[in-house]
């Protein structure tokens, strides 16, 4: 079963953009989103700006795509925090997002033999524990892409 999956933490909000979270955080993200971006007719519809970290690996487990992730952000943790609180006070906050597409006719990767399985993933203590103090939700994203002919 061909599997693309990958993992990424985003602070977000309708009013503060990516680059102000870049300057009051010192951390590059490695992917950011313009709020109203998505769309340009009839109207710009405001979405959020978005400042993500991203483990797009895909022959990792979700839990070790997290463990690449927080690697990045846990020495950073109490200004992620500070801002992640500041955000939910006016519309915004964190996210941990797990993305999985399963039977995806466009992954090649379908793993060698004796390959770990991709299936199961689990959070440790030190993710629970990284959600609880920046006030991050969990939010898992799982497709089938199969073409089931309808």
């Amino acid at each position: 079963m061909p599997l693309h999956q990958y993992v990424y933490f985003a602070l977000y909000s309708p009013h503060t953009s990516a680059d102000a979270m870049t300057s009051r955080l010192g951390i590059t993200p490695d992917e950011v989103s313009v709020r109203g971006s998505r769309f340009t007719e009839p109207a710009v519809i405001p979405v959020n700006h978005s400042w993500e970290i991203v483990c797009r690996e895909s022959a990792l487990r979700v839990d070790e795509q997290i463990a690449c992730v927080l690697d990045r952000l846990q020495p950073h943790t109490d200004r992620i925090a500070d801002l992640a609180g500041r955000l939910t006070d006016t519309g915004g906050g964190a996210v941990l997002h797990v993305v999985r597409h399963f039977n995806d006719a466009d992954e090649t990767w379908s793993g060698p033999a004796g390959a770990p399985n991709l299936l199961g993933w689990y959070l440790d203590r030190a993710t629970l524990d990284f959600l609880g103090t920046t006030g991050a939700e969990l939010d898992v994203d799982e497709y089938d892409m199969a073409d089931d002919g309808t």
